[in-house]
């Protein structure tokens, strides 16, 4: 179905690959000379592999930290050949953090291997970011940043210098702990919990996350919803283990409108801590179809598209408004959207990708008219009101590893880490590991 290159799971080498389609599924197959051929599923359809691309247009970053030398990936920092300027930049705070779970693409470890930066080296990060475009969005990261007691000055720090949209990645743990820690992180101008929750009951978590952790998860999001911040929820889904979970996932979303402002999917890429592949993986399709099965039609595959700032293959997206009888009806897509749109992506498509994260994912607005959810609003101002309450953002990111990377998707990464030397990676070769759990970039 096409050429692209990839790399040795073992020694890195860029070697070509092939997109192969068999039926209705997808493989990349590719082959190192020194280690051998290997092939990988990266499509398990319907919907359609070729029906979901969008042709995008480029939209290549204002300024470049690196020089093309050996070519992607391995002059990332982003160099001249990066198709794609930035939305999101995971700002990694600490490597520790109060679980070890075996799933962890950082690896994180209970003690640090080295010394967390220091407030002034994270302002270093903020300067150099400002250098490569406008204030992108933030998300502080780890390890599990919570472990930091400044997390408030870090934001503070940021928004002084021009940064308006704050995200803070988190197992939870400490916000279910310290309500008051909650209200100070908001005060300091944190907008949205990107929260760690993979399951409405415990056997996953005991599997995914090494203990029993529901109901800590639960009370984060009292915490989360009392200070006044958005949360979404981020389900990492391993096969076997949690798929039958996304219906339950969907119902409390539902029910805890408009405080949960979305769900955020992440099937499990195996680099970090979790290593070589199983036989299964899931795919998008896969998520998809999980979605309308398991919410009875509630949400249905035809719902959802590509996102238009990355690659087609890296994730989907739709919107939902819930309606008074408890229906949900999908909101339209517009062009330049990061929800998608089946036209061509424009260019400032990852600007208005950025808008979108930071208007969906923050809490929702004080309604200017006392808003039920059970009431049909009677004006358009009353709907509109209704719109930014009660709209619901899914999505999901099929993460890159060793096994299935496509260079031409990694060159239309538009979510990158601030490394310490102060360098932009795209997320996936960022975490990229070897068989042997050896790291591309990440020290």
């Amino acid at each position: 179905m096409g050429e692209t290159e990839s790399l040795c799971p073992i020694c890195f080498s860029r070697i070509p690959a092939q997109k192969v389609k068999y039926g209705a599924q997808v493989f990349l197959e590719k082959s190192c000379p020194a280690h051998g051929a290997y092939k990988t599923l990266i499509w398990n359809g319907p919907p359609d592999y070729e029906a979901w691309g969008i042709e995008k247009l480029p939209s290549p970053p204002v300024n470049c930290i690196t020089k093309t030398d050996k070519g992607c990936p391995y002059d990332c920092g982003i160099c001249p050949e990066h198709r794609q300027s930035t939305c999101c930049v995971l700002l990694e705070v600490t490597n520790r953090c109060n679980l070890f779970c075996p799933v962890c693409f950082a690896a994180a470890q209970e003690k640090d291997t080295a010394p967390p930066p220091s407030l002034e080296e994270i302002g270093a990060w903020y300067d150099t970011l400002l250098q490569c475009g406008r204030p992108f969005n933030i998300q502080l990261s780890g390890g599990e940043p919570t472990l930091r007691d400044d997390i408030a000055d870090i934001i503070r720090l940021g928004r002084e210098k021009g940064f308006t949209f704050f995200q803070l990645n988190t197992n939870g743990l400490r916000l279910a702990e310290e309500p008051a820690y909650v209200k100070t992180l908001k005060q300091a101008g944190l907008d949205c919990v990107f929260l760690q929750f993979d399951a409405m009951s415990e056997e996953p978590y005991i599997s995914i996350r090494g203990r029993k952790l529901l109901q800590t998860k639960l009370q984060a999001i009292e915490n989360c919803i009392e200070a006044g911040l958005g949360i979404v929820l981020v389900p990492t889904l391993v096969p076997g283990v949690n798929e039958k979970e996304i219906g339950p996932i969907l119902r409390l979303t539902i029910e805890k409108l408009p405080h949960i402002r979305g769900v955020h999917f992440q099937p499990i890429s195996y680099f970090g801590r979790y290593g070589e592949p199983q036989d299964k993986r899931l795919t998008i399709p896969d998520v998809l179809r999980a979605i309308e099965e398991q919410t009875g039609g509630l949400m249905k595959v035809e719902d959802f598209k590509p996102g238009t700032a990355e690659n087609s293959y890296c994730s989907f997206n739709a919107s939902f408004l819930l309606q008074p009888d408890g229906r949900l009806k999908a909101l339209a897509k517009t062009q330049g959207c990061c929800c998608g749109s089946p036209a061509q992506m424009p260019v400032g498509a990852p600007q208005r990708a950025r808008e979108y994260v930071a208007r969906q994912w923050s809490c929702a607005p004080e309604p200017k008219y006392a808003i039920s959810r059970y009431a049909e609003p009677n004006s358009i101002d009353e709907f509109l009101e209704r719109k930014k309450q009660y709209t619901l953002a899914i999505s999901g990111m099929a993460f890159q590893d060793a096994w299935n990377l496509d260079l031409t998707r990694l060159k239309e990464c538009y979510i990158h880490v601030v490394s310490p030397d102060k360098r932009m990676i795209p997320f996936c070769v960022y975490n990229l590991t070897s068989i042997e759990g050896i790291p591309l970039y990440r020290k």
